[in-house]
């Protein structure tokens, strides 16, 4: 019997991305989307849903799907965690919105003890991959001979900055080293800055065009430097990713997640 999925951030570019590869495919139905508003676009794949409601209407959305797949903003994923607690209890959640803070962490915490939730800054396979080589290579060059650069890029209306993906890097590195992101971090340099910082932990944010994703962390130390990295050239490796989430997370006991569990690292 194929999942039924629900996402939020329906008419957005996730939310079409999903659509178009749900419904190419026999494991999935889609039940319906959920946006800021009932406006539905003049889009082939956002007319796959049928029918989309705002978060304040979708309970008949939620109660028929076994998964909600959020790609939506901050502030609509409080209102559907907070508004519809009762209709998303025992379904499975898929997070990839990014730009979440404390207040967004207690909802998903509250709804993981009646769901399994999986949270993600980023569901491509690679990037995932890419998390794990970060961590293992912070761990064997140590942070007074080699100091860390992460460089992202986006497209020029993604809202948030760093990029969900670069934080997570950051704090892969600073697990690694045994320290919190929030000792380390630096966003950007300007100006006369002085000498750097041992350890410190740097984030350069560049926001233009049509880019789909790019990630690199540089490992710089006196001799020589190691770079890793990625880069998405179709959206719809993050759609692909987080449909392998929802199959994953659909039956799973309640709990909080993430890709790693997914992939069985």
């Amino acid at each position: 019997m194929p999942i039924r999925l629900a996402v939020s951030g329906a008419t957005g570019r996730m939310g079409r991305a999903l659509a178009a590869l749900a419904a190419a495919s026999a494991d999935f139905r889609l039940v319906g989307g959920i946006a800021r508003s009932r406006r539905v676009p003049p889009d082939p794949a956002a007319q796959a849903y049928g029918r989309i409601e705002p978060p304040e209407s979708a309970r008949a959305i939620l109660e028929e799907a076994d998964v909600l797949l959020d790609f939506s903003a901050p502030e609509q994923l409080a209102r559907l965690l907070a508004e519809q607690a009762e209709a998303l209890a025992g379904r499975a959640l898929v997070v990839g919105t990014t730009g979440l803070g404390p207040e967004h962490a207690a909802l998903l915490d509250a709804a993981a003890r009646q769901s399994p939730v999986v949270v993600a800054a980023n569901f491509s396979v690679g990037v995932n991959v890419l998390l794990g080589l970060v961590e293992r290579a912070a761990h064997l060059l140590p942070a007074a001979g080699y100091d860390v650069e992460i460089v992202e890029a986006h497209h020029r209306r993604k809202a948030d900055a760093p990029s969900g993906t670069a934080l997570e890097l950051g704090r892969a590195v600073a697990a690694a080293r045994g320290a919190a992101l929030e000792a380390l971090r630096r966003d950007g340099r300007s100006g006369r800055t002085g000498e750097r910082p041992v350890g410190e932990v740097a984030f350069h944010a560049v926001r233009g065009g049509d880019v789909v994703g790019e990630h690199r962390v540089l490992f710089l130390g006196a001799r020589e430097r190691l770079e890793l990295a990625h880069a998405a050239t179709d959206r719809a490796v993050f759609a692909e990713g987080a449909l392998l989430a929802a199959r994953w997370a659909a039956g799973r006991p309640p709990g909080r997640y993430g890709m790693a569990d997914v992939l069985g690292g």
